[in-house]
């Protein structure tokens, strides 16, 4: 059963910003947007390269090596090259505290 994994206690983790962590060989980016957060699998669907170091732009993060987009409330992949999705996590607040789990596989 997948268990809700720490990221970062909210006064720490500033609008704007992305937290990276790896939850069972999965590698995870968690993002901060105005207050609201989301996760996405840290892995470019096109060529395998880490998201997390991209641009963020309004709700979407630049692929760095060849520039797709991806939603990072959906995940899906909004520019060529990339046109497959990458994964969403959920992530929730409790006790001052940002979670987040992958439930894929039950």
């Amino acid at each position: 059963m997948a268990e809700w994994v720490a990221v970062a206690r909210v006064e720490d983790f500033s609008p704007g910003t992305v937290r990276t962590l790896e939850i069972e060989g999965t590698p995870i980016a968690v993002f901060n947007l105005n207050g609201r957060y989301y996760a996405i699998e840290d892995i470019c669907s096109h060529e395998a390269e880490t998201l997390s170091g991209g641009e963020v732009a309004g709700e979407e993060i630049i692929c760095p090596r060849h520039g797709a987009h991806f939603s990072i409330l959906t995940g899906a992949a909004r520019s060529p090259p990339a046109y497959e999705p990458v994964a969403t996590f959920p992530v929730r607040v409790e006790g001052g505290m940002v979670r987040v789990k992958d439930d894929r596989w039950g």
